[in-house]
């Protein structure tokens, strides 16, 4: 394992207390453990890192990596990990799960020296530009399916606030113009001292950002609230945000766009838990071979 710690090992204690239940409500409506993402929030707020480059953000995409594997994707597939590496193809976790006990550790500490094969970010290559994605669930024959930026901001909106959209608005055709069937998502905190015009006018830009095909397909707003002086934990504010822009509906889109833009032979088990009920199918590997003219399969 790795001699330093990484920027999410001060939460993998909060999400290894968390059972990978089902989020599926009796009526099909996804139910996000937001306290879960409470507690995450108030690590870098308690240690007085939550102004820290990227310690606030890593919890928020924490949270949203282990709400997607409870939804069911493959825990492999879905980056960042619950464990270190944070990013590492499933192709090479199936091959440290087969290799000997007493040869796993070893090859594991080389992995993790090598960062062309577990690197410490996420890097897409967008239609323009590389991008850095906070969340995604890949897999190399399939390619990226969910992406998610996530973003925080926590004072000094106003003029910055607009910026952040304009950003996020680019790096949505970005990624877009590259993966035209990714479920692509934009989640977006912020902290309750936010001015109401300000909260209202982020509303707004939220809205927007999935009207056109092209940019995402889910949006969502969190309002974070705590105290400087007296600090007791951080509380998500839920219903100081319309129905629309809340992590249930966030979550319910994202997923339902993936499994619309696959076959029903994968991602099985995600569906089994959306739809209550045991799938007569099994998940498909595709052979990557069956197309190819047999010198070509055989190298």
């Amino acid at each position: 394992m790795p001699k330093a710690e990484d920027a999410f090992s001060s939460f993998d204690e909060s999400i290894g207390r968390q059972e990978l239940s089902s989020p599926w409500t009796a009526d099909h409506r996804y139910l996000p453990n937001i306290e879960l993402l409470g507690e995450l929030l108030a690590i870098p707020v308690k240690e007085g890192r939550a102004q820290a480059s990227g310690r606030f953000a890593k919890a928020i995409d924490a949270w949203c990596a282990f709400e997607l594997r409870r939804a069911g994707f493959e825990p492999d597939e879905v980056w960042p990990r619950a464990t270190a590496p944070r990013v590492l193809p499933r192709d090479v976790a199936l091959l440290l799960e087969a290799l000997p006990r007493q040869l796993r550790g070893a090859v594991m500490e080389q992995v993790q020296r090598t960062p062309k094969v577990a690197p410490v970010d996420a890097d897409v290559l967008g239609r323009v530009f590389v991008k850095q994605v906070d969340v995604l669930v890949a897999q190399w024959s399939r390619g990226a399916e969910v992406l998610v930026s996530t973003k925080s901001m926590l004072s000094s909106f106003g003029n910055n606030l607009k910026n952040r959209f304009e950003e996020s608005y680019g790096d949505a055709k970005n990624l877009r113009g590259r993966f035209p069937l990714v479920s692509l998502g934009f989640l977006f905190l912020v902290r309750s001292t936010i001015p109401p015009g300000d909260l209202e006018f982020a509303f707004d830009m939220l809205r927007k950002l999935r009207e056109e095909d092209d940019v995402y397909d889910a949006t969502c707003m969190l309002v974070a609230e705590w105290s400087d002086e007296n600090f007791t934990g951080v509380r998500l504010l839920e219903e100081k945000v319309p129905a629309d822009l809340r992590p249930d509906q966030f979550l319910e889109v994202l997923i339902a766009k993936v499994l619309e833009r696959t076959p029903v032979q994968f991602h099985v088990r995600v569906r089994e838990l959306r739809e209550k009920r045991q799938l007569p199918l099994a998940e498909a590997e595709p052979d990557l071979t069956k197309d190819l003219r047999p010198e070509e399969a055989n190298g």
